[in-house]
């Protein structure tokens, strides 16, 4: 059986570290990380679950020093397949690879901001692959545009273990006793990086047109200090909660009531976690329910800066109608499940010469 080698440049936080954690339990071949960013929490969990992960910081797009150190380690180990997560990695591991003899070198694309910035080289690296994985219909298109011929395109969505966010509720009241925040008071959240694109300043204003809810963001990014001042010009800075980075978004999921994703440049994929964990959600963009009808789920109107206040202030109405109840969990179908996405990626392997 194959053994992979997976190269990662995520930012800690970044929900390329979850997926990458997924496959790897999944996948039937063997496999060891090598990450080229300090590790964060997701990775330090994979390692202490046993997998090995090797560090070797780097910080350029193309480092010789990080191409021959990852030549020597594909080429010790004797992996069958090199997979690359992100532009850095991309740009690096597909060399050192190819440099190193191996014969499958498979590259996945996460985000358009990466596709934006392929230029002449990574164009150039990306030929001496067998195939790029694209986790959207989106990016994929993009990759084209790119000069990325079909033949050597897949798609493979991003994807969750539904089981991982089932709703506990002694997780709910240990991680509002530690954020202090009172058991009956309306939790409204967000989950993901906090960049300009995921519109994180429209719903702090938001939150400020619904009387009594707070605010939980979990996540780190450029935009945290421009958003904890948002909230201090809105005048509530005190309803509004920073959990920062966490290993694993199930406890932070569990303490919310309500669940809201008013970025529109997103595959939409905190959103089914929050389903599955029961929560209702409101939603810019998510293409796993483009078509799809989900109890609690909700895409809000374009073009009306209402629709997220208003829709958050009805959802506070129907958790109090609830008394607090939770909603069961809902998924988007079986195409979004971590066990479909490392089988599809394991026969991709098997089948790239």
């Amino acid at each position: 059986m194959a053994r992979v080698l997976h190269v990662i440049s995520a930012r800690a936080g970044d929900g390329a570290e979850h997926q990458l954690r997924l496959l790897i339990r999944h996948l039937p071949q063997p496999s060891e990380v090598v990450t080229l960013s300090p590790p964060g929490p997701v990775l330090a969990a994979m390692r202490a679950d046993g997998t090995v992960v090797h560090q070797l910081v780097s910080t350029h797009d193309v480092d010789l020093a990080a191409i021959r150190r990852l030549r020597r380690l594909a080429h010790r180990g004797r992996f069958d397949v090199v997979h690359t997560h992100l532009f850095r990695a991309s740009m690096q591991g597909r060399i050192a690879a190819w440099l190193a003899g191996v014969t499958r070198i498979v590259a996945t694309e996460y985000h358009l901001d990466d596709v934006r910035r392929a230029g002449a080289i990574h164009r150039a690296g990306e030929r001496l692959g067998q195939v790029t994985i694209a986790v959207s219909a989106v990016i994929a298109d993009r990759l084209r545009r790119r000069g990325v011929p079909d033949e050597r395109l897949a798609v493979v969505p991003k994807s969750l273990d539904p089981a991982e966010f089932r709703f506990d509720p002694g997780l709910r009241a240990a991680a509002r006793a530690r954020l202090r925040i009172a058991p009956d008071t309306p939790v409204i959240g967000g989950l993901g990086r906090l960049e300009p694109r995921q519109r994180f300043d429209v719903l702090i204003r938001a939150v400020g047109e619904v009387p009594g809810a707070v605010l939980l963001l979990v996540g780190d990014g450029s935009a945290r200090h421009a958003l904890e001042r948002l909230a201090a010009i809105e005048g509530i800075a005190d309803r509004v909660h920073f959990a920062g980075t966490v290993q694993h978004a199930r406890e932070m999921l569990c303490a919310m009531d309500v669940f809201a994703s008013p970025g529109r440049e997103t595959f939409g994929l905190a959103v089914l976690e929050a389903i599955a964990a029961g929560l209702p959600a409101l939603y810019a963009a998510c293409a796993p329910l483009e078509g799809v009808v989900v109890d609690g789920a909700r895409r809000l109107t374009a073009h009306d800066p209402e629709s997220l206040p208003r829709g958050l202030r009805a959802e506070v109405l129907c958790l109090a109608e609830r008394s607090g109840g939770r909603l069961a969990a809902r998924s988007a179908g079986s195409r979004y499940d971590a066990e479909r996405m490392a089988a599809e990626v394991g026969a991709l392997y098997e089948r790239t010469e």
